[in-house]
């Protein structure tokens, strides 16, 4: 008797821990609270299963315990013989045709939104001038971090997508060494990376991230992809259509930009004979860079993707960023001296385009 109580003891404070978790999700981070048309559309395929589910599970568990309670050894007695049912057409057409159905429900909405979501027929279109008529963004995944071009402005980033609401951004999707997936659980996805073919997408951004807690979504890498493969993230910026155009034209005017090792400041001198010939730190320029492009560094939202965005982190990073990610490959500047270590930090974190 001890022993059954114990059990059901367990199922309630298993049922009680789920009722608590459920409200776990972060605006910027959970699928259950969907920022855009792409993820309210999953969410409602999400609903829809989730409660044929439920109803299924619901049916069989009442007639478990009606045939329990009504059938029971000690209420009929031994010799009691259930009525014969079997060769009921009756009955064998029911248990066919109520699975069909329910199958029938998921499938075509199912359907419809697969092909609705991978639509992409409008990324190519231009308006009369020749001009594209929506926003591109080609995404490159890297062991382990993202980049991000804007082909039609000719301007590159990482780390951090940066996007308009209240319109359909398209993605062309490629890995640059092993499969990846690119996912924004609040926004919608996912979808791979691969290495030898582009997977094309769109997402829409309906809520500006800045009312957000951290100020961003939060983008994952959803596909095994090595060591760090938890640490594989990004974020996502949503301004209005205006601020995006004022980040954009911020954005163009880093050409050129670049880091002398002959410069009197300390820190763009380190940079420059350290770190320059892998990191750009002008955000115009092409996908394809052996690192990421550190022009908006003083703008991200943490080091490395994970780390919190600060001086210490930035040096501790530089040192020995296998520590903190393992199996990237960028080097350990471990023998760069404390001064240089600080200096490059004070000069990284003042590479902003924002206000």
């Amino acid at each position: 008797m001890m022993k059954g109580l114990k059990k059901w003891r367990l199922v309630t404070l298993l049922a009680a821990l789920t009722i608590i978790l459920s409200g776990c999700g972060e605006e910027y981070l959970s699928t259950l609270l969907p920022a855009g048309e792409v993820g309210q559309d999953q969410f409602n395929l999400l609903l829809l299963t989730t409660g044929i589910m439920i109803l299924v599970m619901a049916v069989v568990f009442t007639i478990y315990f009606i045939a329990l309670a009504k059938f029971r050894r000690k209420k009929l007695g031994d010799d009691h013989m259930p009525k014969d049912v079997e060769g009921s057409h009756k009955l064998e057409f029911i248990w066919t045709a109520i699975p069909i159905l329910l199958v029938i429900i998921m499938a075509v909405p199912t359907v419809y939104y697969t092909y609705k979501l991978g639509d992409v027929s409008a990324m190519e279109a231009t308006d009369e001038e020749g001009n594209p008529e929506n926003l591109v963004v080609n995404v490159t995944a890297k062991l382990y971090w993202w980049e991000f071009e804007y082909p039609e402005h000719g301007i590159v980033t990482s780390q951090e997508l940066v996007v308009p609401t209240g319109e359909k951004v398209y993605f062309n999707l490629i890995s640059s060494d092993v499969k990846h997936s690119f996912w924004i659980p609040a926004v919608g996805g996912k979808l791979d990376t691969n290495v030898e073919n582009v997977n094309k997408f769109y997402l829409t951004f309906d809520k500006e991230s800045k009312d957000l807690e951290d100020g961003v979504f939060y983008g994952k890498c959803a596909e095994l992809c090595g060591p760090s493969h938890a640490l594989m993230d990004f974020k996502v910026k949503t301004l209005s259509p205006d601020e995006f155009d004022n980040w954009v034209a911020a954005m163009k005017e880093t050409e050129g930009a670049t880091a002398s090792a002959e410069s009197a400041d300390a820190g763009e001198a380190a940079f420059g004979q350290s770190c320059i010939m892998c990191h750009a730190v002008s955000a115009v320029g092409t996908s394809g860079a052996s690192a990421p492009n550190l022009a908006t560094y003083g703008d991200r939202n943490r080091v490395a993707g994970f780390l919190e965005h600060d001086k210490q982190n930035t040096i501790d990073w530089i040192k020995d960023p296998q520590k903190y990610k393992p199996g990237n490959l960028m080097p350990a500047f471990d023998q760069l001296s404390d001064e240089d270590l600080d200096a490059i930090a004070d000069y990284l974190l003042d590479l902003k385009v924002e206000e």
